[in-house]
């Protein structure tokens, strides 16, 4: 049970994160804050151009600092970046300072939002189909050990989003 005020939105690229917290946070009449908007909004960079000019570590730096400084915020829905909870320690910051919430798809359901929109994700522009599969199980793999630290594990497309409400309400012990 949490008397915190900020719901964090956790799960791997393409898993609804952004989509499922601005109608969690229009249903809980509460904020919404996209991490990566705001790390945008801070550098002045679109995430892929950090990526390229200034490559992955200085933006999980800049990632974590920004996330930081959304920490005070109170009554928000922050949808994170897929990698956020497992660069350094803000998975723990997070859970101390908000209620978590995982969005979990397969890695096929996530290939299939994936594809699409493979241009946009720094990390995955340059794969084919097959190449984007592998690095979609290697990657859950690897992070699925912070991502199952979420209070709150929702499996599934396309979340019953008042079902989420009520379980968000009842973790958030309002």
């Amino acid at each position: 049970m949490h008397n915190s005020q900020i719901v964090y939105i956790i799960g791997f690229m393409g898993s609804g994160k952004s989509t499922t917290g601005k109608k969690l946070a229009s249903l809980l009449d509460w904020h919404f804050a996209d991490l990566d908007r705001s790390i945008e909004k801070y550098s002045g960079k679109t995430i892929s151009e950090i990526f390229s000019q200034d490559g992955e570590i200085y933006f999980r730096n800049v990632e974590s600092e920004v996330l930081r400084s959304l920490k005070s915020l109170t009554k928000t829905v922050i949808s994170t970046g897929g990698g956020t909870p497992c660069f350094g320690d803000n998975m723990d910051l997070m859970l101390e300072t908000g209620l978590t919430l995982y969005l979990k798809l397969t890695p096929g359901q996530l290939k299939r939002r994936l594809t699409d929109s493979k241009g946009e994700r720094p990390l995955i522009k340059d794969l084919t189909n097959d190449g984007l599969l592998h690095f979609i199980e290697d990657k859950l793999a690897f992070r699925e050990k912070w991502y199952n630290r979420a209070e709150i594990t929702v499996e599934g497309f396309d979340p019953d989003i008042n079902q989420l409400v009520n379980k968000v309400r009842s973790g958030l012990n309002t």
